[in-house]
């Protein structure tokens, strides 16, 4: 099979920076999933992402489809002749749609359930230039484009206006209108270095004619790098170190096709502000790195990517320095302005703010929240005054100046605002904390007053949202639930705080109920099982075995620091020897119990040893008594691995009386006796996990 090179280029106005890397990923995978979807073999495959450009490029593809036999099934041998031996209505249609005037190009299929009337024929290959456009109009269709546009009084719609599409394959030009635009050979350089066209002779020679000839990186990694090695470069010619962060690299990547890094400045008495505030103003307004020094401290300097190569770059970055210099006087303005007054005064103007209009303001929300941060402290052993201070005051910083032009600093500039009115240090650090995590791999409250006041405004808003009626469905959750369970779950596991949860969410529903708030009725219970789902896929990212969580989550603890040392002691038992045999003995003793309970059995309350007639069963008896001893101590310390591990050595005894004993007896005294024996020793297993739910 002859192959060729594939280059898909569509050139469009600027495309959504923040969106670039993903449309790009999701286009190429399209590409591919496409071609393999025609069964066309290729090569490797690279994409290209540039504010002006998607594009892919595909070596090694198979110029056509291979040849292929393709076979369909008619109707049952016993409904292709009638009674006197001519061909059914049914199997002449079946002809009829194979392309046959009668049965003779028919042939028959003998399976293991019947025969069958077949047609089979050799398919030709469609050729490749044939396949390409379908399988780049549903590439394009399938794009995460939430609101497409048109432009002009053309009937396409796309994310932005398409300009030029390329579709080379080796060099022809396979011929095709998408998106209003005649496909051609001709791409464009930048938008300002060069903007004339240029002629692409061969796919593979695209990238490096956009490199070398238009001032165009066209490969998004690529250029990112070079994006990253240039501002470390800059930053290091100050003697500071720049802070890159990820998701910036990425967007400013996709403000740029030429990227120029130019160190910028500005006045030293900005450094007098909050550093995030003025970090905040540089890069989410000015997509501009900040630097800082080798202890960690903000410099006055700033570095900016350029998309051009300027003859006079010192125009630039005065262009810049005037640029940001508004943003850095409006921070130092409203810096000066919100330590006039106290954080606690801005409680008040909380009451004008509708925290949910059936739950009232963000000031009745406070005041829950204090309550129950203040439970919480005093069961983690924290300091309840401080906790219900710092709840008070979580949200007050909301009515600052300096949050509402920086939303992204609320709770940061509580903690500047409270240890500035002098408020314990607890205090202030909570205000932030109780923000964490903010996103899937935050970082946690570290102080049990932030640990305090972080669950406690999550069950808050959780227990008040789903007793309104509004929890998540599908793949809708308005309020962040499902965000805010997790956290509130991973504060209770990792942090390893001994906390009822479904006790803490009962809490909660009163404090709501004591305040009038109607909720609907079982929603401590609703919210409970729901975070007990959420536990599910936070284990699931853990690689925790899915049967192994459902094991514990069949005993339904209310402690999520409890589920956890369960799930541990679970997984590590699983690595023992014994533990497949015991997992098997457990599916079966419940197995038993339950066709008893639904026969009517009725089981004794403790096991007789006069009625044990068997050395099997005599032995095993005498061994769950002697490791319900053993295990009473562990059990109480929930040293659940512990547990484990010695009710491993049930394995044997437990083998020998399935081996030897008839549990289902005739006589109805000694079959209860042995069913008592078997529930006594699952419940050794239960206190733990249902080993029965285990899978081999």
């Amino acid at each position: 099979m002859s192959t060729q090179d594939l280059l898909i280029e569509v050139g469009t106005e600027e495309l959504p920076p923040k969106a670039l890397k993903r449309l790009s990923e999701v286009f190429t995978t399209a590409i591919v999933e496409g071609l393999a979807k025609a069964e066309l073999a290729h090569g490797t495959v690279t994409p290209y992402a540039t504010p002006r450009r998607l594009a892919v490029l595909i070596e090694g593809l198979a110029t056509a489809q291979q040849d292929k036999q393709v076979e369909r099934r008619g109707p049952a041998l016993s409904a292709v002749y009638d009674t006197d031996g001519k061909p059914t209505k049914a199997a002449l249609g079946f002809a009829r749609s194979c392309g046959l005037d009668s049965l003779e190009g028919c042939e028959t299929l003998e399976t293991p359930k019947g025969a069958w009337l077949i047609f089979r024929q050799q398919q030709a290959g469609s050729p490749t230039v044939q396949l390409v456009p379908g399988i780049l109009a549903q590439a394009l269709d399938r794009l995460p484009i939430p609101k497409r546009m048109r432009w002009g009084d053309l009937e396409a719609e796309f994310v932005r206006p398409v300009h030029w599409l390329v579709l080379l394959f080796g060099e022809q030009v396979i011929d095709c209108e998408l998106l209003s635009v005649r496909s051609g050979r001709v791409t464009r350089g930048h938008r300002f270095h060069h903007p004339e066209g240029l002629i692409v002779a061969e796919p593979v020679g695209y990238a490096p004619l956009l490199e070398s000839s238009a001032h165009v990186m066209p490969d998004f990694t690529a250029r990112r790098e070079a994006i990253r090695a240039q501002v470390m470069e800059v930053a290091a010619e100050v003697g500071g170190t720049a802070v890159i962060d990820a998701a910036l690299l990425d967007e400013v990547t996709a403000l740029v096709e030429w990227p120029n890094a130019l160190l910028g400045n500005f006045e030293e008495r900005f450094l007098e502000v909050p550093a995030e505030a003025l970090i905040s103003a540089m890069k989410g307004h000015q997509k501009y790195f900040h630097v800082v020094d080798a202890e960690g401290k903000l410099m006055p300097h700033f570095i900016t990517i350029s998309n051009i190569e300027s003859r006079e770059p010192e125009r630039v970055r005065e262009g810049n320095e005037r640029v940001i210099r508004p943003r850095l006087s409006d921070a130092d303005f409203f810096w000066t302005q919100d330590r006039k007054g106290r954080l606690a005064d801005r409680l008040e103007s909380l009451q004008s703010v509708v925290f949910q209009q059936k739950l009232g303001t963000l000031y009745d929300k406070s005041v829950r929240i204090s309550r129950l941060a203040r439970v919480i402290a005093e069961r983690i052993g924290g300091n309840p005054d401080e906790a219900e201070r710092a709840g008070l005051l979580c949200k007050c910083d909301l009515m600052s100046a300096m949050v509402g032009e920086f939303p992204e600093l609320q709770g940061i500039m509580g903690t500047y605002y409270a240890r500035h009115d002098g408020e314990p240090e607890s205090v202030a650090l909570a205000i932030d904390q109780h923000y964490m995590p903010r996103f899937a791999g935050d970082e946690l409250p570290a102080s049990h007053t932030g640990q305090a006041v972080a669950i406690a405004d999550r069950l808050d808003t959780l227990v008040g949202i789903f007793g309104i009626g509004q929890p998540p469905t599908g793949d809708k959750d308005p309020f962040a639930l499902r965000r805010a369970s997790l956290g509130v779950l991973r504060s209770l596991i990792e942090k390893g705080l001994d906390l009822d949860l479904l006790e803490l969410i009962v809490v909660a529903v009163e404090q709501y109920r004591s305040a009038g708030v109607e909720l609907v009725v079982g929603v401590a219970e609703q919210l409970f099982d729901f975070m007990l789902e959420r536990l599910r896929a936070y284990y699931s990212d853990l690689d925790v075995a899915a049967d192994t969580f459902d094991a514990v989550h069949a005993r339904r603890p209310t402690t999520p620091a409890d589920f956890d040392s369960r799930i541990r002691a679970v997984t590590a038992f699983r690595a023992l020897p014994e533990a497949q045999a015991l997992a098997a003995a457990n599916k079966r003793i419940h197995n038993i119990l339950r066709k008893a309970e639904e026969a009517g059995e009725n089981l004794p309350a403790s096991v007789s040893e006069s009625l044990l007639t068997e050395v099997s069963e005599q032995a095993l008896n005498t061994r769950v008594m002697e490791m319900s001893e053993v295990l009473a101590p562990l059990f109480a310390a929930r040293d659940y691995q512990g547990s484990l591990t010695r009710l491993a050595a049930l394995r044997e005894p437990v083998d020998a009386f399935f081996d030897a004993v008839m549990v289902m007896a005739d006589d109805p005294a000694v079959r209860g006796n042995r069913l008592a024996l078997l529930r006594r020793l699952a419940d050794l297993f239960l206190v733990t996990a249902d080993l029965s739910r285990l899978q081999s």
